[in-house]
């Protein structure tokens, strides 16, 4: 027992007094659900973009629409997002802020691409928007639970 504490029988001996309640500081949380999300996803997004560009037999081209690229093309922009969002998922792994903000933006323009990816891809095109939804909540959520405090 140390001097600081209150004088009388230790009801606990041997055990420190905890002050605060509530998960560690280090515990896992939304927005590091969202990093490991945002890094699986842009990495299917990056294989989507590689299936793309090798081999354009993979998809299928349907109909003439507005956003009609060359299925290279929407290759390369699938790659492009994909590296951009994984290094992001890095560094909100990392906790770095910008990381948080960029990650929201990508996952946000990556989602337009994959809505113009539809004719292409289509179920495949809407579950990776679904979980890039799912990513910009999570990454949310942060500054959410900043302004309450």
């Amino acid at each position: 027992m140390t001097s600081a504490q209150s004088s009388g029988p230790d009801p606990y001996p041997g055990m420190t007094p905890v002050a605060y309640y509530g998960p560690p500081p280090e515990a896992p949380s939304a927005a590091g659900f969202g990093g490991a999300m945002l890094i699986v996803v842009s990495l299917f997004q990056v294989l989507q973009g590689i299936s793309a560009v090798a081999q354009d037999t993979v998809y299928v081209t349907g109909v003439d629409y507005v956003y009609a690229f060359d299925v290279t093309t929407w290759g390369w922009i699938h790659i492009v997002l994909g590296v951009l969002a994984l290094a992001a998922g890095i560094g909100v792994l990392a906790r770095q802020t910008w990381a948080f903000v960029t990650g929201i933006v990508l996952a946000g323009l990556a989602c337009l691409a994959n809505f113009a990816f539809i004719p292409y891809y289509p179920i495949w095109s809407l579950i990776i928007i679904g979980f890039y939804l799912l990513v910009i909540w999570a990454l949310s959520t942060r500054f959410s639970r900043r302004a309450e405090a």
